[in-house]
């Protein structure tokens, strides 16, 4: 029996005003297991006039102390949930259950840490040139924000927008992914429980049209986005239209480069964290391996040994290493990915094929696929497939690791895998991307800030930089002399 999900909107579970509905299929099993609400662009206006109705009469009076006391209550609702909501989104989306039961931990956390700013959103003294002109400037929630996620880890990429948001005084309207909205319409129960006042948090699911009402409501003052660079520049170029801001975190295709002094043994494991955890589907993969020479049959054969081993299987086991593909489209897309890269002769070393075998049949399995000799500028170097295919590069010096590594549209992440510190010094600084891990790799922190350069995305997200971006300013300029000014005459 499938579960039926409703919207949730102005603190209430509420059906698709056009009635329709969408299966949520089982990427494990190839089976609808949830009915989710196909919303359209009436229930956008009802979500978002909630949001405003509840920002002008409630939440904008609403102290940092006390919406600092709800994001904790929230923080440890989903805290003791993680498990049932793990099992949720797992369900949803395929991702193994070790994997979503850490990012339930890391919602907890990024409400925690952000819980403890709602209440420190200091102002500032402007000295001016005029001793008797009080000048201060205040910071200021938007009002209602869009937030709008991705399919890959939906609660995860909603704490980076919900908690910063929250904490800065905002409203949201959040619009998940239509291929994995059952674990954000779980949460919100979870904000209803935490005694949320009705219209802070809204869900509207459904598909694209959704997402682009969200984004062209009147209401909406800020949009956040993570997803495909094709739909985010449609998002900017919307937003652009209603001159309001946006938060892109958008694709990368990032380098993870081996040098010959580098700890080989903790490097292939960083390789494989990098391109075959979460399968592959995530923004900062690192699915350009870049080898020195000198060690690149050792690295390769260490990652391609290792890769040809991952144990897949049921998403849910624990013992399970890699899970499925999230959705059937990105199963394709992946396929024909591979299928290319092929044809024009990448040297396939493992993989490259549907995954079959007990277990296997019926879900999105693609194996670990690792080419190696791959050209940088090949389309299996240049394009995201945000899935689990490693491109292998061999380079030779330095200057050369750095200049393959910055020949990308794309600039979000990149590793750098040395023993030398003065090479990590300059390598790093040299990076065109926005996160540099240095001996590890898909790594995070809620302190620290993530967003990318080039056509990775506009903004960020996490640590101080990430409050801001739901914050705007306010100048407040106070004349207390006793003089007449000239009229005619601007006074600076």
């Amino acid at each position: 029996m499938t579960k039926q999900y409703q919207l949730f909107i102005d603190g209430q579970y509420v059906p698709a005003s056009n009635g329709r509905t969408m299966p949520s299929v089982n990427p494990y099993t190839g089976e609808a297991w949830a009915s989710i609400p196909d919303a359209d662009a009436a229930d956008v206006e009802r979500a978002v006039a909630a949001a405003g109705r509840a920002y002008q009469s409630v939440w904008r009076n609403t102290s940092g102390v006390a919406r600092a006391a709800l994001m904790n209550k929230l923080a440890g609702l989903i805290e003791a949930q993680a498990e049932r909501m793990s099992i949720i989104e797992t369900t949803d989306n395929g991702k193994v259950i070790r994997e979503t039961s850490s990012q339930m931990k890391w919602v907890g956390r990024q409400l925690r840490f952000f819980a403890g700013y709602a209440d420190k959103l200091y102002g500032q003294h402007v000295p001016l040139d005029q001793p008797d002109t009080l000048d201060y400037v205040m910071y200021e929630p938007y009002g209602v924000v869009g937030l709008i996620t991705a399919w890959n880890s939906p609660l995860s990429l909603l704490a980076n927008k919900l908690a910063p948001a929250l904490a800065a005084g905002n409203c949201v309207v959040v619009k998940p992914s239509e291929h994995a909205s059952a674990s954000t319409l779980e949460f919100a129960a979870l904000v209803q429980e935490a005694g949320f006042p009705a219209g802070v948090f809204n869900v509207v699911t459904g598909g694209a049209q959704v997402g682009q009402a969200l984004v062209d409501a009147r209401g909406v003052s800020r949009v956040s986005f993570t997803g495909s660079p094709g739909v985010g520049r449609e998002i900017a170029a919307a937003a652009g239209r209603r001159l309001i801001p946006v938060t892109l975190e958008l694709g990368g295709k990032s380098p993870n480069i081996i040098f010959d002094d580098a700890d080989i043994g903790k490097a292939v494991i960083g390789a494989l964290a990098g391109i075959f955890g979460a399968t592959g589907q995530t923004c900062v993969a690192g699915s350009r391996l870049l080898v020195q020479r000198g060690v690149y049959e050792e690295v390769l054969q260490g990652v391609a040994g290792r890769a040809a081993k991952i144990r897949m299987g049921d998403p849910l086991d624990p013992q399970t290493e890699m899970g499925t593909v999230a959705n059937e489209p990105q199963f394709k897309r992946i396929l024909g990915s591979i299928e290319r890269a092929q044809q024009v002769g990448a040297r396939l070393v493992t993989g490259g094929r549907r995954a079959t075998g007990p277990g296997l049949d019926k879900g999105y399995f693609i194996e670990p696929t690792v080419f190696a000799d791959v050209s940088n500028d090949s389309e299996l170097a240049q394009e995201e497939i945000f899935g689990p295919v490693l491109a292998v590069i061999p380079f030779d010096t330095e200057e050369q690791a750095i200049a393959m590594a910055n020949d990308s549209r794309y600039g979000l992440a990149a590793g750098i895998w040395s023993r030398d510190i003065n090479r990590v010094m300059r390598v790093s600084r040299a990076m065109q991307a926005g996160s540099v891990w240095v001996n590890t790799y898909r790594a995070l922190a809620a302190q620290a800030p993530f967003g990318g350069f080039k056509e990775s995305g506009i903004g960020r997200e996490r640590g101080e930089v990430g409050l801001h971006e739901y914050l705007t300013t306010r100048n407040v300029m106070i004349d207390f002399s006793n003089t007449e000014r000239d009229p005619f005459a601007i006074k600076n």
